[in-house]
C-alpha cells in the first residue's frame, strides 16, 4: 500500500491565528494516528508563520508514528534536526514571501553542501527526502548527495488545467521511471486531493504521498479522522 503522511501544519495556522492554544496540534496529530496515518509531516519555517518549535518537541516526545521534518539546509534547522532525531527530514525550498513552498530544491545547484547535510542527518541516524521538481538533473543530483528518498513537487500537475493536466502527467511520469532505475524511494506530494490523486497512485513505484491543505480544508465540513481516511481510500489502487 502507498504510506500516508499528513502535514498538519494548516491546524496551526487556524491556531496562530488568535495566537492561543487550540487548536492543538498535538491532538490533530493523534487524531490522524488513530485514523491510520503512517506519518505525520511538519514544515518548521524560519519564519515560525504556524508550526512552532514546542510543537515538533511536543511531536518528538508524543508521535507512534514517524516524524516527517520538513525543513531549509540551513543551521538552525539542522540543529535542531539533530536534536529530536526525526525518522526522516525533508529538504525544502523556503521563500519568506511566498504563501506556499512555489518549487523544487535545486539539488543540483546545491549539491556540495546538501551532500554534507545528508552526511550529518545519517550519522544521527535520520534518513533524507529531497523535495525537487520531476527532473532528471534534480534526481541524478538528490542521488549522488547521498539521499535515501525523493518527493517530487507535484504543484505544477495539481494546478494544470486543460492540455497541461497530461503534460505535467508525463513530466511525473518520466521523473518515476528514472527513479526506478536508482536506489531511491519515490514519494509524492504538494497540491493533491481526493480529485486528483488518482493519477499519481498510478505512478510506478510511488510509496508515499504527503498531503496536508486538502485535509485540514476537507476536515473543516467532515470531521480530521474523516478527511485522513477518505485519502486513505483514494491510495488504493483501482
Amino acid at each position: 500500500m502507498i504510506e500516508l503522511g499528513v502535514n498538519i501544519d494548516h491546524v496551526a495556522t487556524l491556531r496562530e491565528a488568535r495566537k492561543g492554544a487550540v487548536p492543538s496540534v498535538l491532538e490533530a496529530a493523534t487524531v490522524c494516528e488513530q485514523a491510520g496515518a503512517h506519518q505525520i509531516t511538519v514544515h518548521l519555517r524560519q519564519d515560525r508563520r504556524h508550526i512552532q518549535d514546542r510543537d515538533i518537541y511536543g511531536l518528538a516526545e508524543s508521535l507512534q508514528v514517524r516524524m516527517n521534518f520538513e525543513m531549509a539546509a540551513v543551521d538552525e534547522m539542522i540543529a535542531i534536526a539533530h536534536k529530536i532525531k526525526p525518522a526522516t527530514v525533508c529538504l525544502v525550498p523556503e521563500n519568506r514571501e511566498e504563501i506556499t513552498t512555489e518549487g523544487g530544491l535545486d539539488v543540483a545547484g546545491q549539491q556540495t553542501w546538501l551532500t554534507e547535510v545528508v552526511r550529518g542527518m545519517h550519522a544521527q541516524g535520520v534518513h533524507v527526502s529531497m523535495f525537487i521538481d520531476p527532473e532528471v538533473a534534480q534526481i541524478d543530483a538528490s542521488l549522488a548527495t547521498g539521499a535515501d528518498y525523493v518527493e517530487l513537487h507535484t504543484g505544477a500537475y495539481a494546478n494544470a488545467q486543460g492540455a497541461d493536466v497530461a503534460a505535467e502527467l508525463k513530466r511525473l511520469e518520466v521523473a518515476a521511471a528514472h527513479i526506478a532505475d536508482t536506489p531511491l524511494a519515490f514519494h509524492a506530494g504538494h497540491g493533491l486531493t481526493v480529485q486528483n490523486l488518482a493519477p499519481i497512485v498510478a505512478l510506478p513505484g510511488l510509496r508515499e504521498v504527503n498531503i496536508g491543505h486538502d485535509i485540514i480544508a476537507r476536515a473543516v465540513f467532515i470531521g480530521l479522522d474523516n478527511a485522513v481516511k477518505e485519502i486513505l481510500d483514494a491510495l488504493v489502487p483501482v
